[in-house]
């Protein structure tokens, strides 16, 4: 199989609710780093990149994130070869469906390895291997998936029984998928050696998987290729059809084609996998010291075992407590025993019935061109902090409801303001009055910073009319 015809497929439109207050909804997990240097998503397309059987990746994310996606990867040395853009999440199989009409489409014949970008491997050798043997099962017919092999018996994982070997050595048949058990339930499938965690790995011909889906959930292929016919190209990215692909099911991959193929297959996987599924998990697999203790951050300890603890921008003391995470960032807390781990997705859902934005956003918000950030908040005006890198630049765009005024406190930008266009340099302000059409640019190679005081009667993000992006973007939304 050459090169350009195994293609890496990373799902990257994920939210990671368990995770919460690091992962939200616009900077979801796979952003983070969490484990060493680089994010998470970084540590997936390198592990295709440091081997040269694989093509370059595709990218299937979420329109939201599409920039800070892309930009992470670049900055890895890594191109995509397509970055595809969901306009709403419609499950795993729709996602994979577009993956594999695209890739086919591309390049006849071609095997893909869907890879979700949230999950770590600290074995990549032991990975590679086993992908080999997944690759020639996929060439020989079948639809691969990776069993990983337990550590535990979790209850938050769906299991694989594996069956008889396949003419492919290494690869055996699915004797069945195995719903999400009960304790006593996990610790006798651990106990019997044949069952093993889901992982949500997968190995295909492109064209197979196109055909069993058709075979077993039409609608979704319908979908997936009205959407992709339908979509709209730009030099960055592939638009799927918004209206096309809301008509899909949203339903897993393994729902809607592994439990119902006669052409499943899995290879046994040892590679020291996690899909990082709760910060108890993170302290799992993180490094301890003499106590059990897995800290980041200005953290001090006194009499306290077993706890992670994170802290972002300020000192965070535990005194006394054990096996708890604690987990502290800009604009939240969350202090969690690690047996409730699991429900930390409970608070997110609490998060979402008021409407808070804490469930989305950062203080730190990233757009293309940079980001913002809030310092201030008054009755009718607020306080931020504006930053864009060098090169980028905001919309052309007015507003209703709001004036603002900017002082430059790093940088040389360029300003529109109206008809007028000029430089302005560190220590110098500006007024830009309500309704009046301006931009803020970066020409330079060093970042512009502003503070902005907005004063108005509504503040809001969605008080912004664009009338020219160069980032494709539209509307009244600050996305």
């Amino acid at each position: 199989m050459s090169k350009k015809h195994v293609i890496p497929v990373v799902l990257a439109g994920g939210a990671g609710s368990r995770l919460w207050p690091l992962s939200r909804e616009q900077f979801p997990k796979q952003l983070l780093s969490l484990l060493g240097n680089k994010t998470l998503i970084q540590n997936t397309v390198l592990r295709y990149a440091e081997s040269d059987r694989f093509a370059a990746p595709f990218v299937i994310t979420g329109e939201s994130i599409r920039f800070t996606v892309s930009e992470q990867i670049q900055s890895v040395g890594i191109r995509p070869s397509a970055v595809v853009m969901e306009p709403m999440g419609r499950g795993t199989a729709a996602a994979i469906a577009v993956a594999a009409l695209l890739a086919e489409k591309r390049h006849p014949g071609a095997i893909i390895v869907i890879s979700p970008s949230d999950h770590v491997i600290s074995d990549q050798a032991a990975y590679l291997q086993a992908l080999d043997v997944a690759i020639e099962a996929a060439d020989r017919n079948h639809l691969v998936t990776f069993a990983i092999v337990p550590r535990s018996p979790e209850t938050g994982y769906g299991y694989i029984r594996r069956g008889e070997v396949t003419q492919t050595d290494g690869a055996y048949k699915i004797e069945r998928f195995v719903e999400k058990p009960t304790a006593a339930v996990a610790q006798a499938m651990l106990a019997d050696g044949q069952h093993y965690w889901n992982g949500g790995i997968f190995v295909f011909k492109a064209a197979q998987f196109r055909d069993e889906l058709g075979r077993h959930a039409p609608e979704i292929l319908e979908a997936a290729r009205a959407a992709l016919e339908a979509a709209k190209t730009d030099p960055d990215f592939i638009r799927l059809d918004a209206e096309a692909f809301a008509k899909s099911p949203s339903i897993s991959v393994d729902y809607a084609v592994m439990e119902p193929t006669d052409s499943a297959a899995t290879v046994p996987l040892d590679a020291g996998w996690s899909d990082i599924g709760s910060w108890s998990e993170l302290w799992n697999i993180s490094p301890k010291d003499g106590a059990g203790n897995a800290c980041r951050g200005d953290v001090v300890l006194q009499d306290t075992n077993n706890c992670l603890v994170i802290s972002e921008n300020r000192l965070t003391a535990l005194s006394g407590v054990e096996n708890l995470s604690v987990v502290v960032s800009d604009d939240a807390v969350l202090v969690s025993s690690h047996k409730n781990a699991q429900q930390v997705k409970e608070i997110v859902s609490q998060l979402r019935v008021a409407k808070r934005d804490e469930l989305a956003n950062h203080v730190r918000v990233f757009r293309p061109w940079g980001f913002y950030q809030g310092v201030h908040v008054g009755s009718q005006f607020q306080v931020k902090r504006i930053t864009v890198k060098p090169g980028g630049q905001l919309s052309l765009q007015k507003h209703f409801k709001r004036a603002e005024h900017w002082v430059v406190v790093e940088g040389t930008p360029r300003v529109t303001r109206d008809h007028e266009v000029f430089m302005m340099k560190e220590n110098e302000s500006i007024f830009i009055p309500l309704g009046a059409v301006h931009r803020l640019e970066n020409p330079t190679d060093r970042p512009v910073t502003i503070i902005e005081v907005q004063c108005g009667t509504y503040l809001g993000e969605d008080d912004i009319v664009r009338l020219e992006d160069v980032y494709g973007r539209s509307g009244t939304t600050a996305a």
